[in-house]
Parts: C-alpha cells; sequence; structure tokens
C-alpha cells in the first residue's frame, strides 16, 4: 500500500477493470525442408522474395521447400519461419584470414562457391601522426548459385570481365572489431545470408582479419544420406558435426513460439508421424500432411493407418500441377504449402473458425488427379481432404476434416479454435500465477476470460443466440476443493459451444398447388 506522511494532492493510477485477453497469431506457418543454400537457424520470411534472399531458389526438382513457400505466399499466407535441414555429417566452408576465419552461414557444399575478399576499408580518418589510415575494414562476398562443370570460383572483384559471373554478392564496408562500435563485425554481418566471421580464441581484441582474396574451400561437405526422421526431429546427438538444433527441436525454443502451422513439403510418412506426435506434444500447433506423390488410386489412401488418428492434422489429396517459375513448364508439386496458404487467407479474412474449404487454389493449373465425387464419397470417412476441379469455379480445396476418427475433433475449423481459444487464455492470464488464492481473484479471471470468449462469440466463432448459449465460465467453491486451494491450485472451468462447417447442404424441394399456397 502507498505511505502518505504529507499533507497534498495525491495522484495514482487503477486498472480499468479485468485484464483483456489478446487472440494469439494463428496462421503463422513453420516450413521443414533442404534448402539451396542458408542457416539451419528457423527464420521469419514475410515474402518470396526475402526466401530468396536468405535460402535462394529452386535448386533440384525433388526438393518441394521453394515451391511451397511460393504457394504459401502466393495463396495469401504473410510469415513463415523457413527450417534448412541438413544431415548430421554436414560441414560448412570456411578459409582463414589471419587471426579469423570466415566461414558460411550454413553447412553444405554451397559453400564451397562463396568467394571472399577482405580489404581496408574505403573510409580513412587522420593518425596521430597526420597520416590517413582506414577506419576498418571491408568485405566482399560473391556466389554463385549453379556453375559449369569443371568450374571453380574466382575473384569476381578483381576480374570484372570474366564470366560466369556471381549469382549473388554482398558488400560490408567500415566494419571494425571494437564491440562497443555499431559497425562491429558480429552486428553487421548479422544482415548476411551467406557468411559469418569468427575470430580466434587466442587473438587479441584489437586483431583485425587481415587482407586477402580466397574461396571458402576447406569443408563444406552434404551429408551422403537422405534426410531421415531423425534430421527433421534436429536434436544435437553425439558423433554428429552438427552443432545446434535444427527442424522441430529449434521450433520449441521460446522464440518461435508463434508458429502454429507445421509443414514437411512431400514428407515421407515417418517424419509425417514425427510432426504429427511434435504438433501433438506442444498442444498449440496443427500439421499438414500431403499424399505420397504419383498416388492414383483412392482406395490406397489411409492416413489414419499409415500416419496417426489424430486432430492435430489434416491429410490432402492429390498434388498439384504449376508452371514451373524458372522454366514454365508444368511441374507436380505437393499442396501443402498452397493449402496452407489458403488456411492464413481464411483466418485473416474470415476467421479462424472458418473452414479452409470451399477456396480456390491459387497457383495450380491443374491436379496429379481429377477426382469426381465417387471418388470423394469414400474419402471423408477416412480422413483425407480432396482437391477438387469444378467446371467455371476453378481448383479448389473440398475438403475440411482432421485425421481424427473422433467425431467431436473431425473438422479443421474446430480443433483450430480450440487451439486458438485455448492458446490466448493460456498466454492472456499469466499474470494470475502468484496472485492472492480469494474469490476477488477468481471474479477477475471471470471477467477476463468472460469478455474474451464474448468478443469471439460476437466475432461469429461461437454458436448461440445468447452468451448464456455460447459459453460459460466458472471459477469458485464449485470448481475447487478445500485440498486445491491449499495446495495453490486455482481451477477455472470453461465451456464453449464451438460452430461447426455446414458440410452437407440439404434443399428439400416439393411440388405445391396453387390452392395449396391459398
Amino acid at each position: 500500500m502507498p505511505e502518505y506522511l504529507t499533507p497534498g494532492v495525491y495522484i495514482e493510477e487503477i486498472g480499468p477493470g479485468p485484464r483483456p485477453i489478446e487472440g494469439v497469431p494463428t496462421s503463422t506457418a513453420a516450413f521443414l525442408g533442404e534448402a539451396e543454400r542458408g542457416a539451419i537457424k528457423p527464420r521469419l520470411v514475410t515474402s518470396v522474395a526475402e526466401y530468396q534472399r536468405w535460402f535462394g531458389g529452386p535448386f533440384d526438382t525433388s526438393k518441394y521447400l521453394p515451391d511451397a513457400v511460393s504457394g504459401f505466399f502466393e495463396n495469401g499466407g504473410r510469415r513463415v519461419f523457413v527450417c534448412r535441414l541438413v544431415g548430421k555429417q554436414a560441414t560448412s566452408a570456411r578459409a582463414a584470414f589471419g587471426k579469423f576465419t570466415v566461414r558460411a552461414v550454413g553447412p553444405g557444399s554451397w559453400g564451397r562457391r562463396i568467394w571472399v575478399r577482405i580489404d581496408d576499408s574505403s573510409t580513412h580518418r587522420p593518425d596521430a601522426a597526420g597520416h590517413s589510415v582506414p577506419v576498418g575494414f571491408r568485405i566482399r562476398v560473391a556466389y554463385w548459385s549453379s556453375t559449369p562443370p569443371g568450374f571453380r570460383p574466382f575473384d569476381p572483384f578483381a576480374d570484372t570481365a570474366r564470366p560466369p559471373r556471381p549469382t549473388f554478392s554482398e558488400v560490408f564496408d567500415d566494419v571494425v572489431t571494437e564491440a562497443q562500435s555499431p559497425d562491429f563485425y558480429e552486428r553487421r554481418l548479422l544482415e548476411s545470408s551467406l557468411v559469418t566471421l569468427i575470430r580466434a580464441a587466442k587473438a587479441s581484441p584489437a586483431a583485425r582479419p587481415s587482407n586477402g582474396s580466397a574461396a571458402l574451400a576447406r569443408l563444406g561437405r552434404d551429408d551422403p544420406a537422405a534426410l531421415d526422421d531423425a534430421d527433421y526431429k534436429g536434436e544435437i546427438v553425439p558423433g554428429a558435426r552438427r552443432d545446434a538444433p535444427q527442424g522441430l527441436a529449434a521450433l520449441e525454443l521460446d522464440e518461435y513460439r508463434e508458429a502454429a502451422l507445421i509443414y514437411a513439403p512431400g514428407a515421407a510418412d515417418a517424419v509425417a508421424m514425427t510432426v504429427v506426435a511434435h504438433c501433438e506434444r506442444l498442444r498449440f500447433r496443427f500439421a499438414v500432411i500431403d499424399s505420397a506423390t504419383g498416388t492414383t488410386d483412392a482406395s490406397s489412401l489411409d492416413p489414419r493407418t499409415k500416419v496417426a488418428d489424430t486432430a492435430f492434422a489434416a491429410f490432402y489429396w492429390p498434388w498439384l500441377v504449376i508452371r514451373d517459375p524458372q522454366s514454365q513448364a508444368p511441374r507436380t508439386v505437393p499442396p501443402g504449402g498452397h493449402v496452407l496458404g489458403v488456411y492464413a487467407r481464411v483466418d485473416v479474412e474470415r476467421g479462424v473458425f472458418k473452414a479452409p474449404a470451399n477456396e480456390v487454389v491459387r497457383g495450380a493449373i491443374a491436379l496429379e488427379v481429377d477426382v469426381d465425387t465417387a471418388t470423394q464419397d469414400a474419402l471423408n470417412s477416412r480422413g483425407v481432404n480432396a482437391i477438387r476441379r469444378f467446371p467455371g469455379r476453378g481448383i479448389l480445396v473440398w475438403g475440411a476434416r482432421t485425421m481424427a476418427s473422433d467425431a467431436t475433433w473431425k473438422y479443421v475449423s474446430v480443433r483450430r479454435l480450440f487451439i486458438f481459444l485455448e492458446r490466448s487464455i493460456h498466454e492472456g492470464t499469466r499474470w494470475v500465477v502468484f496472485e492472492p488464492n480469494d474469490p476477488r481473484l477468481w471474479a477477475r479471471v471471470v471477467d477476463t476470460v468472460r469478455q474474451f470468449l464474448r468478443a469471439q462469440w460476437r466475432a461469429g466463432a461461437l454458436l448461440g443466440r445468447t452468451e448464456e448459449e455460447a459459453f460459460f465460465v466458472a471459477c469458485n467453491e464449485s470448481t475447487m476443493t478445500p485440498d486445491d486451494i491449499l495446495n495453490g491450485r486455482l481451477v477455472c472451468e470453461i465451456g464453449i459451444a464451438p460452430v461447426r462447417p455446414a458440410e452437407f447442404v440439404i434443399f428439400r424441394i416439393f411440388q405445391c398447388t396453387a390452392e395449396a399456397r391459398r
């Protein structure tokens, strides 16, 4: 309590009432897969151009991460964490410059196509003797995304006419080694998508990289083994050259908590099971799973048996045909990236309670397999969401079911609505912890939650003509025993009536006569 010792006027600020709960993001995705280049630390990108800057472009027709990112943004997605994956034995290319080492930002043979040149900075200043000296050093980096057979990197900054020219280059001028300076090399090179600079442990604080020009020729190897589910888990294991978590293990770090949708393009069943297990364990994430490529027989689709019987994932079939961004030739890609763009678009335009279906798939020019009504008759009950072409309407997502056999959670929109509500309440009521556990706190908790749910009901997320029909919130002696209170437990019970999609629309039409109308 404040103390009042001197006569006078005192101003105090008080809260206006219950603390508001802010709705958490629902459309931020995380994509896991192999990229042309880049770091393995997840990075948030907000456009295809930003993805290309940090991770490169298409590089292998069997690697679908670039296509998934492009389809996501084309269909309305806005934010995606890109998680580049590498094998356990992949190493980063590097080269020594005196007491410093320049290293590629991520493992893989791509780093051997980098050329680095270090010179004096272009800005000079007078020293104590009046001589003009550089304020620091300049780093120039060049990268070739594709090279002809037998190509060896060369210094493109010295030989400015020699082909082939680098695909991408970076320049960092007036870089210094003083940690207090805004031009400190660790700060400046955070903006590099190609290299990082590492000081030797025994180097003096005043040391700077020696001038020179070289390719990152040491190490820089890919793991010859294909990625497996352990690589998607991304945990650091003994004997592995990878020294940082990647994939799902990295996404568990607190800085990536906003990721609500998880997707691994074209992943095998074992990887899909790993992704689903991750979502189930964290509870606040939802996965999209692709069918296997080349699946033409609808009777072979059984995701509940082959992957998991879960309410935290949805399964989509068939694959999409798009225009290759480089050659413009037709190309078949998994549907998940485009579908998650539809999720994001619906979330923004309508809300997470609206089923992400009966929506156009932008960028798709055809389907790997055309699905008719007779084929889809057997798919809905198995938890397979079809993507269909309708004359005059285009290619649409024509399913909104999870992979759960439990009818309570069979709709994607219902599961994602509960994820949204649960996480929002979880994040918005952290202030309650360690407050005095008495009826005044219980009333504040009820008011806080009720205010949030009232806003969701008014937006159309809950079913009911009145608040009482749509939801209830209870936090009192009826929800807590004396033992709960003695052991520091506050128990609040919340009941919610979610809206469900009109999946089967039935119009009953009959004939009537003029006399019958009178």
